[in-house]
């Protein structure tokens, strides 16, 4: 809900918090409040705080979240009023983003400002949905002059914490194969920068961040936070200044990118969502997995089908009947769809040719993928393909066609990252050529699922490239689905390196990394989860040992990590004997049993090494002991229960209390690392 309270003043309204906007004396946008609810009257006797987005000149010496170079040298902007408009419809999904299939009504603010002097005009972007703790916020900016105007940095928006004794901050860092790595630090007196300048959102960082006093538990203590819905490169600066004040101002672009707005044209950015919760960090993973799910997953309620894919089974040793074969072994052990990885078009034989060229290998396939798709059909799975369409080896047909498509600048080298170019997805003719040809195969070859990789970071981009490029991978997404609303697409770049809001609004799940391991993977979901919900989280079994760390798990370790997310199969299934193909044919169907439960129900972190969902009468807790470091003979205490409830083990039909399951908890006697335990409840009463 949205208030107009008096002349500029705003109360923005959610289930559990507010945000109180307030025209300062100076004219400019400030952050009143933002945390827990107020009535109207609490919120009309507070004072305008800190910018809600903090430009140039003047006393300002933090960061500016909008920096402005007019044509005649002057910088930055004074701000001037010029009304306000709401309105309240139908949610249709985050800023810039998918269709949503949201639920409810959202609630629209635009604060409509202009600079003194210059023809610049700038929307404030507010909106709140019913239900939804979530407060999208983004600028636009408008030249309603003449002359062109430079914009050196543009930011979504600025966000202010309450002052507190002491600050802590929360992201998450990491690497190829080791994404989501969460940190907790105590908050420098300082300008703290969070950013990926590769043009994807980054395996080594990701566009989230949360602020609490330093005090919040799991379950308790306040904390703030906010991500951004943007793909590409992105700066978030977090500050805190000697007068002990706190915020965060964050948007598309890394330093050094600049626009250039002509006469009549208008720039707008990517929403910067953000939340607040009174209720620790599991309380906000809470709010953000059910904002993701209710208003930014455009299909929510779609039933993510447990995926075999080829790659680590076979790599580039692609067959017509090799992959028939392994079809048929995962359509025995109830896999719902089977993925054809890299490999399959073009000269496409190794690392170094075929990429750009989407027809299938004529020597692999001499009939098409037809056969293929066929035989996968029969066996009652549906068909998916591995494509990479923003990248071109140097030996294909598409470049010797096509060279001027690439993405370079003049007099300048093309680096070569894995053997590949990129294409310059900036320009119309290169989205519409990869819609055309994307669509053609989807259409011709009856795919129902495309494992959308990006390989590679961006180079040789000049200014006027970053956003295009990006939009137009989202458009093309978006006319795909809107073409098959039965298209299934997975978001990947090189494992976890394109996780972001912007992309899951277009996407059915993420790639979450190529690292399998499952011992290493549960500190990987267990940072994907402080945001992103478990159906997006894509997780695969593969062969032990490890292809990439060596690492040696029990079968049923590994398939109750991968159980937590969107389960997937990549293992060589000729190489498993009988009695392993016997067991995951059990383990698949257990998961499909509890599948609603993971992919609907609340997620409690019950520790490092165990979760919880829960939706209605339905309990599902899984846990590893990945090694004999972690201390396993603890019991292990639930959350969420119905004390007064009692509740059925359906392995072993005992009846338990829930208060006990909560204080008391569950036994982990577990003498031995590689230990797992997947444990199922029903409240029966």
């Amino acid at each position: 809900m949205i208030t107009y309270e008096e002349p500029g003043s705003w109360l923005l309204t959610t289930p559990s918090s507010a945000y109180v906007v307030r025209l300062g004396p100076d004219g400019a946008p400030r952050c009143a409040h933002w945390g827990p609810r107020l009535t109207p009257g609490q919120a009309r006797a507070l004072p305008a705080g800190r910018e809600e987005l903090p430009g140039e000149g003047g006393e300002r010496f933090g960061v500016a979240g909008l920096q402005v170079r007019y044509g005649d040298a002057v910088r930055g902007v004074e701000w001037r009023h010029l009304g306000h408009d709401t309105d309240t419809d139908t949610d249709t999904g985050t800023a810039g983003g998918g269709d949503g299939d949201g639920e409810g009504a959202a609630a629209h603010l635009v604060i409509r400002m202009a600079d003194r002097h210059y023809p610049l005009e700038i929307d404030l972007h507010y909106r709140v949905r019913s239900g939804s703790d979530a407060i999208d916020r983004w600028t636009t900016l408008r030249n309603t002059g003449d002359e062109p105007i430079t914009i050196p940095r543009c930011d979504s928006a600025a966000w202010t914490v309450p002052q507190r004794e002491d600050y802590r901050l929360t992201h998450v860092t990491g690497g190829w194969g080791a994404e989501f790595q969460v940190r907790r630090t105590a908050l420098a007196t300082a300008e703290t920068v969070l950013t990926s300048r590769r043009g994807h959102s980054g395996h080594h960082a990701n566009p989230w961040v949360m602020l609490d006093a330093g005090d919040a538990t799991e379950d308790h203590g306040e904390v703030w936070s906010a991500a951004l819905a943007w793909s590409g490169s992105w700066r978030i600066t977090v500050e805190r200044d000697h007068d002990g004040r706190a915020g965060w101002s964050g948007g598309f672009g890394h330093e050094g990118v600049t626009w250039r707005l002509g006469p009549g044209e208008a720039l707008e950015t990517p929403a910067f969502t953000g939340v607040y919760s009174a209720q620790g960090f599991g309380g906000i993973s809470h709010r953000w997995h059910d904002h993701v799910r209710r208003h930014v997953l455009p299909a929510p309620r779609r039933v993510r089908p447990v995926v075999f894919n080829s790659w680590e089974a076979t790599q580039f040793d692609i067959s017509q009947a090799q992959q028939m074969e392994l079809a048929e072994l995962a359509a025995g052990i109830g896999v719902e769809l089977f993925v054809m990885d890299d490999g399959w078009f073009g000269g496409r034989t190794g690392e170094t040719a075929g990429l750009g060229d989407w027809w299938p290998n004529p020597e692999r396939f001499p009939d098409g993928l037809t056969p293929l798709v066929e035989h996968v059909k029969r066996l009652g799975m549906q068909f998916g393909l591995w494509v990479e369409p923003e990248s071109v080896n140097p030996d294909s047909e598409l470049y010797r066609t096509r060279p001027e498509w690439v993405l370079r600048q003049p007099n300048r080298h093309s680096t070569e990252v894995r053997n590949q170019l990129l294409l310059d997805f900036s320009r119309d003719d290169v989205a519409d050529w990869a819609y055309d040809r994307l669509d053609e195969l989807v259409t011709g070859d009856d795919v129902a699922f495309l494992k959308w990789d990006m390989n590679r970071p961006v180079t040789e981009a000049g200014d006027e490239v970053w956003v295009p490029y990006i939009r137009n991978v989202y458009a093309v997404i978006d006319r795909l689905r809107a073409a098959h609303p039965h298209l299934m697409i997975e978001g990947c770049a090189s494992g976890g390196g394109r996780a972001d809001l912007g992309m899951i609004a277009r996407t059915d799940q993420i790639w979450t990394s190529d690292n399998t391991d499952a011992a290493q993977r549960i500190a990987i979901q267990h940072g994907y989860g402080q945001m992103y919900p478990a159906c997006t989280m894509g997780a695969w079994v593969t062969d032990s040992p490890n292809a990439i760390t060596g690492g040696r798990t029990p079968l049923a370790f590994r398939f109750h990590v991968a159980m937590a997310g969107a389960l997937g199969i990549g293992g060589d299934l000729r190489r498993w004997s009988p009695e392993d193909l016997e067991e995951a044919r059990h383990l698949v169907a257990r998961y499909k049993e509890i599948r609603p439960v993971v992919h609907g129900g609340r997620l409690d972190r019950l520790a490092d090494w165990a979760v919880q969902y829960t939706l209605d009468a339905d309990v599902v807790v899984l846990s590893w002991r990945p090694t004999t470091l972690v201390r396993a003979t603890a019991p292990l205490r639930l959350k969420g229960l119905d004390p007064d409830g009692r509740y059925r083990d359906e392995d072993t039909g005992e009846i338990r209390h829930g208060a006990l399951l909560m204080s008391h908890g569950l036994p982990r006697p577990w003498p031995f690392e590689g230990v797992s335990e997947l444990k199922r409840f029903t409240r029966v009463g």
